[in-house]
């Protein structure tokens, strides 16, 4: 019975030369600089070749099973607890959860050929990418924070819909700070300011997109005073960045401000994984999943600037912070020393030997807590603390000029007066109709057809 051999392609070159040495044809030194060989290595294969023929040739191990091969136990293992326990996880993802949850120690590709093989491919698409001119990252941290807010459905129906508003640093891909909220305002945005510059300090400048948040609607006519300034005002945080001496830019695109994008897919992948494991169903629940696991994704993700030094800076001595990160309106106190903000009045005590301010013109806060303060001259006289019945005005978005795009007022047509329909009136008997008719019938008699000449 013949046996069948399969020699590859550099195995029947081998068995070529050596039939033209074993023929006298070639000497051992030129076939070895043919095969690239010592002539010491050419000189067993020739032996091999002369007592075996070409099943010398072959490699020993061909058939066998690797003594590093992955048991098919552990196989059944990894397809069901991707199958189970981690639906949905990515390839990656995958990988490190059955590590530091099963000490199975597999490589992603392992992993993605097991899956593979068994139909399960990993359900993260990627879009072909499209040419587009490279940025190196920023040599220091602090010298830029991307940021954005990214709308999703992060508890999966379990919960409302919530925003994941956050700040990456453009040389670090670290995510600086992150939070949920109800949706995309300028409060959640001084927030982020106001917790970056608590536990990193002041950054050199802020990258985002054109929203109503950071720049003014183009559209909205200037204000008298804006006119008389030569500047628009700017929103409640652009404002807080200006004081703050942020330098605010503004991306054309969203390619632009690509680590802050991928920060997005990657925390819409796996954030709601952590989301689900935790149960996480209100806004509070999600917070305390995040806070927690910001930590591990810093961990995993970021990595060293090409600078050690930092570029935050510290806040300058006695700024306050909270006055900051606030939102700004301008008021004229009422003649019993009110200020009013829609349906809440703050009470404006006498001032240095019972001083009454009324008319003057002073700058209402309404801090992220919900409390109020009148500053007068850089000095607060009055304060209000937060109450139930008095919600943060601008998450209820009244009247906010940092998120609010002008309308152009509509120009309502007066409506048509349709002519109403003429009441038939009988001439008087004195009508001059009623003489011409009375004479032209006496002149013609009954064949006037009641035509005037």
């Amino acid at each position: 019975m013949r046996e069948t051999i399969t020699l590859n392609r550099k195995e029947q070159t081998r068995g070529k030369v050596l039939t033209i040495v074993l023929e006298g044809r070639c000497t051992t030194e030129e076939a070895a600089g043919l095969l690239r060989v010592s002539e010491r290595h050419l000189l067993r294969l020739k032996k091999g070749f002369r007592e075996e023929g070409p099943a010398a040739l072959a490699h020993g191990n061909r058939g066998r099973r690797p003594a590093h091969a992955i048991q098919e136990g552990l196989r059944q293992e990894v397809v069901q607890l991707a199958t189970l326990v981690y639906a949905g996880y990515n390839h990656t993802h995958l990988q490190e959860e059955l590590e530091e949850g099963h000490s199975i120690k597999l490589s992603r590709r392992s992993v993605s050929r097991i899956l593979t093989a068994v139909g399960l491919r990993s359900p993260r698409k990627r879009r072909t990418r499209k040419h587009r001119a490279h940025r190196p990252p920023l040599p220091r941290a602090g010298m830029m924070l991307q940021v954005d807010g990214s709308r999703h459905d992060w508890l999966e129906g379990r919960g409302p819909q919530l925003v994941l508003i956050g700040a990456v640093d453009d040389a670090t891909s670290e995510l600086v700070h992150a939070l949920f909220g109800e949706q995309e305002d300028a409060a959640g945005y001084l927030t982020l300011l106001r917790e970056t510059v608590r536990k990193r300090g002041v950054p050199l400048s802020w990258y985002s997109d054109r929203h109503g948040i950071f720049q003014r609607n183009g559209k909205e006519p200037w204000t008298l005073a804006e006119e008389l300034a030569g500047r628009r005002e700017p929103t409640q945080v652009a404002r807080a960045l200006e004081e703050l001496g942020i330098n605010l830019i503004l991306a054309g695109s969203p390619q632009a401000k690509g680590r802050v994008e991928r920060c997005w897919g990657t925390l819409q992948d796996r954030l709601v994984k952590e989301l689900r494991q935790a149960g996480a169903c209100t806004l509070e629940e999600a917070n305390r999943v995040l806070k927690t696991y910001l930590p591990r994704f810093r961990k995993r993700f970021a990595h060293k600037p090409a600078e050690p030094q930092s570029a935050y800076r510290p806040l300058p001595p006695g700024t306050d912070l909270a006055s900051v990160c606030s939102f700004h309106y301008f008021r004229r106190v009422a003649n019993d020393n009110t200020v009013r903000l829609e349906e809440r009045l703050v009470q404006i005590q006498p001032g240095p030997g019972g001083r009454s301010y009324a008319g003057c013109r002073v700058q209402l806060q309404e801090r992220l807590d919900g409390s109020l303060a009148v500053v007068y001259q850089g000095r607060v006289l009055a304060r209000q603390p937060a109450s139930s019945q008095s919600p943060l005005r601008a998450r209820q978005q009244r009247r906010d000029r940092s998120s609010a795009t002008y309308i152009q007022p509509e120009k309502i047509a007066p409506p048509k007066q349709t002519p109403s329909p003429r009441a038939k009136s009988k001439p008087s008997s004195t009508h001059p109709w009623r003489t011409l008719m009375w004479a032209a019938n006496k002149k013609h008699g009954d064949k006037f057809t009641g035509q005037l000449t």
